[in-house]
């Protein structure tokens, strides 16, 4: 269908039928309200802790925690992925954020994950906030966090700046790369 079309072109059909696609998925999968999302993130941290072994000592050791309840991606060849959050600090949410990427190569499909970043370390957590438009692999990495031996996390990961844990309806998805994802600040209240 795009073979006769030069790259330019065949980029920008890929993206308007992905953002058409956008308007088909669930109220959920687009922008929220500031209750929704803070209801949202109370859930995905509840069912962090339960499900994850040695999760709260990297709850309470973080200095600010930043949870997207559900990220989107979708793909053919080109790929896209969106989601709403919310930074909590000691608890409490301080600022809400979207998150965004895009992606080129073999890829096809469509899932639902759940993003944490935890900062661990205070200037990690000055750097994030401070930025107009935060992008891993950019302005900072995040160590992806895997499950051990008996489903527990390794501890030995508590003294990484930006710590990440991608979740799925299971648990910790392993396999995953967040790198070019960009955060940015929402003006929600």
């Amino acid at each position: 269908m795009f073979a006769d079309r030069p790259i330019e072109q065949t980029i920008l059909l890929t993206v308007v039928f992905m953002a058409m696609g956008l308007g088909l998925l669930p109220a959920s999968a687009r922008a929220a309200d500031a209750k929704t999302i803070d209801a949202d993130v109370g859930v995905t941290l509840k069912d962090f802790s339960e499900k994850i072994t040695g999760s709260d000592e990297f709850l309470k050791t973080a200095k600010g925690v930043l949870v997207f309840p559900a990220i989107y991606k979708a793909g053919f060849i080109f790929g896209a992925e969106y989601g709403d959050g919310a930074l909590r600090i000691n608890g409490k949410t301080v600022e809400y954020y979207n998150t965004a990427a895009a992606s080129f190569g073999f890829q096809i499909g469509a899932k639902k994950t759940a993003l944490i970043l935890m900062f661990m370390k205070d200037a990690a957590l000055e750097k994030f906030r401070k930025s107009a438009g935060f992008e891993l692999g950019v302005d900072a990495s995040a160590t992806l966090v895997t499950v051990g031996a008996k489903g527990s996390l390794d501890t030995t990961k508590l003294a990484e700046p930006i710590l990440a844990f991608v979740l799925n309806q299971r648990g910790l998805m392993a396999g995953v790369t967040l790198e070019g994802a960009k955060f940015t600040k929402l003006d929600l209240k």
